[in-house]
């Protein structure tokens, strides 16, 4: 495990490839970011997440801010195809 300049962000290589996840989860930073860019305020994200802390949800979201091209790498990374997500389950646009 490889410690960050951020108290709860690590890396390990055996999960999720090294990605930067909240210390003592397999939660990834991107899943923090991506509820927050949702428009999920960070006092509610542990709502949706309950085994993470309002610290953590803080700590990842400044991660983010310092590392925003990788975050938005492992997000596009991740991303599904649109091609693979079913026309039924996508918002009218």
């Amino acid at each position: 495990m490889i410690a960050t300049e951020h108290h709860y962000i690590v890396k390990d290589e055996a999960i999720l490839g090294g990605e930067p996840i909240v210390r003592g989860t397999r939660t990834p930073v991107r899943a923090l970011v991506e509820l927050w860019r949702l428009g999920i305020a960070p006092e509610e994200i542990p709502a949706h997440l309950p085994h993470v802390t309002l610290a953590q949800v803080f700590d990842a979201l400044s991660y983010y801010e310092d590392h925003q091209a990788e975050i938005h790498a492992y997000i596009e990374r991740n991303r599904v195809p649109d091609e693979l997500i079913h026309p039924a389950s996508k918002k009218d646009g």
